[in-house]
């Protein structure tokens, strides 16, 4: 038989020799020299951290069909396209209460587009299905969830005690039976830096956020979508109801139609608190219906809290103060209330409603809202100003980057930021 041993000119113990040589080298580069390992989802090893990447759409839809890794980190690294998961081929990543997504999914700031759901399934409908861990930092645009079900959202079916903070869903189109919300359809954990779009439909439990409040808060929130149902629907919440719910610091614009406990922020205060918040939107509805709360029973309560009798269309609510349009667009009308203006709210006053701060582009230094060319002669002015600092507010803002200097840097992100608008 031709061998290495024949190839070499070799006499056989020789040969024998070199071929045991050249077989312990082949094991040896096995052992110590092993073949590069199959890299789970885009890479990462699912801890804090490293946590795993997330990439494609494939790759998102590859979580839901791993319940063993629901405990784990995640963070998005780009922008997805959802459009090819249509009906029930997306993989809902945690199923229940018992079997909850209770890691962490970091958005890094990217949006998944299209993301859409058709199921007939009972309960836990949305990206998420249960949560108990914590997404943060998520947008969604044009998200489509249509369900015959409960506990239904966008993002979340029901966040168990769990935290959502910095998410959105905007655009989008949120239906189903009970504990439906255009993000989130029942909360029982955190809401924080969070907003929706879009419409909103159900039969019990339905608001432009949240549906159903059970527990905990939603906090510096707000909701532009347009809500329909039947009994406790809100322009933000549908329903409070534990005595430890709160919605503080946040406000809802969208219209608002139902038949009974309906209203402009919240349908029915049953227990917990709505405080500091205010609604803008028209809301219609035939009993128990008001223009910031439908209803407010004995444990519940309403604060230094406000809606807009003209938009509306309500003179009278459940709870809180109306004010006319021209009051509602001036801003101690929500001072004399104890609203923060420094670092919770702002508002260009006589031209809109207030914001949160955190809505504000990082360049939109002055009214209207918006970076515009206003902005851009703010900036102007400043322009090479040097001892920028938190005395004089990094140059009122003009030092973008804080560097101490007005230059270039700057100029940079503020184009970045060009006719943005407030989020």
């Amino acid at each position: 038989m031709y061998s290495l041993g024949n190839a070499l000119g070799l006499s056989w113990p020789c040969r024998r020799n070199a071929v045991l040589a050249t077989l312990s080298l082949a094991v040896l580069g096995v052992c110590f020299f092993p073949f590069p390992a199959y890299a789970k989802y885009d890479g990462g090893a699912g801890t804090e951290a490293s946590p795993y990447l997330i990439r494609t759409a494939r790759q998102m839809n590859d979580i839901g069909a791993s319940p063993g890794d629901w405990n784990k980190h995640f963070r998005l690294v780009a922008d997805l396209d959802m459009s090819n998961y249509t009906g029930a081929a997306y993989n809902i990543i945690g199923t229940s209460t018992t079997q909850p997504f209770n890691g962490v999914f970091d958005g890094s700031y990217h949006e998944i587009f299209d993301f859409s759901v058709t199921t007939t399934q009972e309960f836990y409908t949305g990206l998420f299905g249960c949560v108990s861990g914590e997404v943060r930092n998520l947008g969604l645009v044009k998200p489509f969830v249509l369900a015959q079900g409960s506990r239904v959202g966008a993002l979340v079916g029901y966040l168990d005690y769990g935290q959502v903070t910095s998410c959105y869903a905007r655009g989008g189109r949120v239906s189903g039976a009970d504990d439906i919300g255009g993000l989130i359809g029942r909360s029982a954990g955190r809401i924080f830096k969070s907003d929706s779009s879009g419409t909103v439909s159900g039969e019990a439990f339905v608001g432009g956020l949240v549906g159903l409040l059970a527990d905990e808060t939603v906090t510096t929130s707000y909701s532009k979508a347009e809500v329909s149902g039947n009994r406790n629907v809100g322009g933000l919440v549908g329903k409070t109801a534990d005595e430890q719910s709160a919605v503080t610091h946040s406000y809802a614009t969208g219209s608002v139609t139902g038949d009974s406990y309906v209203g402009g922020l919240v349908g029915q205060v049953e227990r917990g608190a709505a405080h500091r918040s205010y609604s803008a939107g028209s809301v219609s509805g035939n009993q128990y219906v008001g223009g910031l709360t439908g209803y407010v029973r004995v444990l519940g309560r309403v604060s230094n809290s406000l809606w807009d009798t003209e938009t509306s269309g309500q003179p009278t609510s459940g709870g809180g103060t109306g004010k006319t349009t021209a009051e509602m667009q001036t801003i101690s009308t929500f001072t004399d209330q104890g609203w923060d203006f420094w670092s919770t709210w702002t508002a260009c006053e006589g031209m809109n409603y207030p914001i949160l701060l955190w809505q504000i582009p990082a360049t939109d230094y002055r009214c209207p809202d918006g970076v515009d060319y206003i902005d851009f002669a703010f900036f102007a002015q400043r322009w090479h100003r040097q001892g920028c600092g938190p005395g004089n507010g990094n140059c009122e803002g003009a030092d973008v980057d804080g560097s101490g200097t007005v230059d270039f840097s700057d100029f940079e992100i503020f184009a970045a930021h060009w006719l943005e608008g407030v989020q």
